[in-house]
């Protein structure tokens, strides 16, 4: 089993090649294929690597499928005896990407 731990968007996602997965918006369009350099640990079957914070060598190549946005979450403030309320909502922007293999880079 091939995964890896990868840092994108400010966040820690594990990846595995073949599933596709939500991150923050990237800057690239439908279609296109990024790389995901900063990898923290990885695994290909019982060879373990563990970056320190990261992993040279190594990346993720993906690709972005689409741009969606995330579930609506909605802030609600309210000062009580103050007559004061205020309701807002909030809907992250999103890429949803393919892991298409994770590969050692040759060089």
């Amino acid at each position: 089993m091939i995964y890896a731990i990868v840092e994108a968007g400010g966040k820690q996602i594990w990846v595995k090649p073949g599933r596709f997965y939500d991150i923050n918006k990237v800057t690239a369009n439908p279609g296109d294929r990024i790389t995901l350099d900063r990898i923290l640990f990885f695994r290909n079957n019982d060879k373990l690597m563990l970056g320190q914070p990261c992993i040279p060598n190594i990346y993720a190549k993906c690709k972005v499928l689409k741009h969606i946005r995330g579930r609506k979450i909605t802030v609600f403030k309210m000062k009580p005896k103050k007559n004061m309320q205020s309701k807002n909502g909030h809907r992250q922007e999103m890429s949803r990407i393919l892991v298409e293999s994770i590969k050692t880079q040759t060089s």
